[in-house]
């Protein structure tokens, strides 16, 4: 049960901060990292007070652009004043630290169970999900891109992160995901469904954009 307080703080004031991020990481995402994260802790004894913010500014630091996002939530997330009056520091220096070990290109294992528990939420292994976030990034921050150009970033993100050899590293053996990681590797080896898949999302995102 998540403390009152802090579920309206995060509803009125975290979450919304997350509209201003491109389509990958907007509310909807913050959301889902939240759920699943609390579906995760349900495993392990820790304070779901703590998941639950760790979840909710795992990705503020896009305030400030993606190289160092994880550092810089870190730090909005030590500095909050409410945060600072709900929570001890040795609890606000964990939640920093989980902070911090979410992000997927990370090359150490998280220094907590609520690291892992928020980078294995973060993961989101859906393949639907992961192309359209994917293709949705793309045409964010390079609006200047041709199809082919965001096909090639497309493909070189998918390969370096996703495919056998990839960083992204899995932490929670109760979680789904690498069932899920399988099965979008198969479709990342069969590059002519993976091609078409990319056309229907790139086409439908154009579409909305026109529309908006």
């Amino acid at each position: 049960m998540i403390d009152n307080e802090i579920r309206g703080y995060v509803e009125s004031e975290i979450i919304p901060r997350y509209d201003s991020f491109d389509k990958g990481h907007g509310r909807n995402h913050v959301e889902t990292v939240i759920e699943q994260s609390l579906k995760l802790a349900e495993n392990y004894e820790v304070n779901t007070d703590m998941v639950y913010v760790i979840a909710a500014f795992h990705d503020l630091g896009l305030c400030e652009g993606r190289e160092l996002h994880h550092i810089v939530s870190g730090r909005i997330l030590l500095e909050d004043n409410f945060l600072r009056s709900k929570f001890n520091g040795t609890q606000l220096e964990i939640m920093r630290n989980a902070v911090e070990d979410h992000r997927a290109s990370g090359k150490h294992k998280p220094r907590s169970i609520y690291g892992m528990i928020v980078a294995e939420a973060d993961r989101q292994i859906d393949i639907e999900t992961i192309l359209r976030r994917t293709v949705q990034y793309g045409m964010t921050n390079y609006p200047e891109y041709d199809y082919e150009e965001h096909y090639a970033r497309f493909l070189s993100h998918l390969n370096d992160k996703y495919a056998e050899g990839g960083y992204l590293k899995l932490w929670i053996p109760e979680s789904d995901n690498a069932r899920r990681l399988a099965q979008l590797r198969a479709v990342i080896k069969y590059e002519a469904l993976l091609k078409d898949m990319f056309s229907k999302i790139y086409y439908e995102e154009k579409s909305n954009d026109i529309k908006i």
